[in-house]
Order: C-alpha cells, then sequence, then structure tokens
C-alpha cells in the first residue's frame, strides 16, 4: 500500500507543479518544485480527497502544523502514516 500511497502523491505533487511524476523525487521540497502556497492548499486537498483522509495542517503556518511538508517524502511518510491510524 505505501508503494500507491507514494506514487499518487508523486502524480499529484508533479500536476500542482506542472512536471513529469519521474522529475519528483522524495528528497525535493515543494519549493524546490516551484509549488507556491496555494498549489500546496490545492495539492493537501487532493490529498485528502485521493486517501479520504484529514490532513492536520494550517496552510498559515504550515512550519506549526502537525503535517510534515518539507519534503515529497515527509509528505508520503505523513500520509501513510494518517492512512494506517484510519485502518486502525
Amino acid at each position: 500500500m505505501s508503494e500507491d500511497i507514494r506514487n499518487r502523491i508523486i502524480e499529484i505533487i508533479a500536476e500542482q507543479a506542472v512536471i513529469e511524476p519521474s522529475d519528483v523525487s522524495m528528497e525535493q521540497s515543494l519549493e524546490d518544485l516551484g509549488i507556491d502556497s496555494l498549489g500546496l492548499v490545492e495539492a493537501i486537498f487532493a490529498i485528502e480527497e485521493s486517501f479520504d483522509i484529514s490532513v492536520p495542517f494550517n496552510a498559515n503556518a504550515p512550519e506549526e502544523s502537525e503535517f510534515d511538508i518539507s519534503s515529497v517524502g515527509a509528505i508520503v511518510e505523513a500520509v501513510t502514516g494518517l492512512v494506517a491510524a484510519q485502518k486502525a
């Protein structure tokens, strides 16, 4: 399942950055990919919809959020945790 989560998140982020999924690496930040705050919010909404989860995210102060958006890998890890908690 985590491979599916990773691939779907990369697709969502690539769509927001208007690049190919193959151009997204786990180490990159959303800023590295050219995603601004509006793109970030749209990506969060798409992630919530795709995985039927609620992301604890504060768009006005992302650094204060419990949801780590520091890199693509961190987002994948956070979403994987939310999905697992939902199924528990």
